[in-house]
């Protein structure tokens, strides 16, 4: 992305923000390809022929992100940790929906390739994962905020340090500890 676009991105976040419908449509075009590239990323934790297509979780995200309540976005890293946690909910919501209209059937399954699973794969339940996430978030939340970004965002280290306005050091620091109780908590689960 040229310096330009990230400084134009960045206004028209600023006037998006601001309720500006003009900045929020001239927005769309110039961050789609990254929303896109971030639902891929979601999407392939997800399991095999999973109803809900990037394109869906994309425009579902963005226009929870641009409601009427968004909040203000200091740049496209910031902006970008929001997609992250937007499309998660997505993602909940949909499996949530889903396991209502089976009740008691499958669950959703997300691939967590850099976590120890309990029963040793690298897969998990989705809503499992988002209950741990959420016991994550009230014992320590920047550490909740890594995975969200990390994991479910795609953002390197140094984009989540950006987003979260801390050092690289201790974006390291709390993925390592996120992903042990991650872990640990989804053993727990299993027992």
């Amino acid at each position: 992305m040229a310096a330009h676009d990230t400084g134009q991105i960045t206004s028209l976040l600023q006037r998006a923000s601001k309720a500006d419908d003009d900045a929020v449509a001239e927005l769309m075009p110039l961050i789609y390809d990254e929303l896109r590239e971030l639902a891929r990323a979601y999407m392939n934790h997800e399991r095999a022929g999973h109803t809900l297509q990037p394109t869906a979780l994309v425009n579902e995200a963005y226009a929870r992100l641009m409601g009427k309540t968004q909040p203000a976005f200091d740049n496209r890293a910031h902006f970008m940790g929001f997609a992250a946690r937007a499309m998660r909910q997505v993602l909940i919501d949909h499996a949530r929906r889903h396991q209502a209209a089976k009740r008691c059937g499958d669950r959703e399954q997300v691939s967590l390739s850099e976590l120890a699973t309990p029963s040793g794969t690298s897969t998990v339940d989705l809503l499992d994962l988002n209950d741990a996430l959420e016991k994550l978030m009230a014992v320590n939340e920047r550490s909740a905020k890594v995975v969200e970004l990390r994991f479910f965002g795609s953002l390197t280290i140094a984009e989540a340090a950006e987003v979260l306005g801390v050092s690289h050091a201790t974006v390291e620091g709390d993925w390592a500890m996120a992903r042990a109780w991650l872990g640990r908590e989804l053993a727990a689960n299993v027992s």
